[in-house]
């Protein structure tokens, strides 16, 4: 598919679902089983695999962040232990630890300021590929529900004439065993029960 389809494509999810509430879908049980009656297409495959990856850039910025911040306490644990001895100016190891963890300090607001921009982000992305994923979806269920209508339009005329069909054999059984019961009576009443007898058991033996 080309970007100006793609681009596209994403205005009409915009467009479409505006204002409407969806859950995340790869996270909702209930869309998986979707894909038991629907082959999912390349492009729910791609939509899906873009949207897991979101998933975990955001579980992976709050964790970072929660990490972050407890190596800040850390650090600044740490200053706070050596700060007398640092601003005597006489215990250079303490001066020297307290400029590396201030230097780190300034580096763990720096990454948690990233992660927070990112945070900030994601939700727009994961909104627009959520809403991608929706649609597609849409497109490939109503296909195959419009599938099944079509097959069951077909089923229900098959059935019709089986149906019909099926009445005239019905009658046309039913005529039969009224003919033979009629002639058996007929030859009951010509040749007699003996001679009858005697040609039922020839005629099993036959069958």
């Amino acid at each position: 598919m080309s970007r100006s389809e793609e681009t596209y494509r994403s205005a009409m999810a915009d467009s479409v679902l505006n204002g409407k509430k969806i859950p995340i879908l790869t996270l909702d049980h209930k869309w998986h089983k979707l894909f038991t009656q629907a082959e999912p297409t390349k492009r729910i495959k791609r939509h899906e695999e873009e949207l897991n990856e979101l998933i975990k850039r955001r579980g992976k910025a709050n964790t970072e962040i929660k990490e972050i911040q407890r190596l800040k306490k850390r650090l600044m644990q740490e200053i706070m232990e050596n700060a007398e001895s640092a601003s005597s100016g006489n215990d250079l190891r303490a001066i020297k630890k307290t400029q590396e963890n201030t230097r780190l300090l300034g580096e763990c607001n720096e990454k948690i300021a990233a992660y927070e921009d990112e945070l900030l982000a994601l939700p727009r992305e994961i909104d627009r590929v959520n809403k991608e994923l929706t649609m597609e979806t849409m497109e490939i269920c109503y296909e195959r529900l419009r599938e099944n209508e079509r097959e069951i339009a077909e089923i229900t005329k098959w059935a019709a004439r089986v149906k019909e069909e099926l009445k005239e054999k019905l009658v046309q059984k039913q005529e039969k065993e009224q003919m033979n019961q009629e002639l058996y009576s007929y030859m009951h009443d010509v040749f007699g029960m003996d001679v009858i007898n005697l040609f039922d058991r020839q005629y099993k033996e036959k069958k």
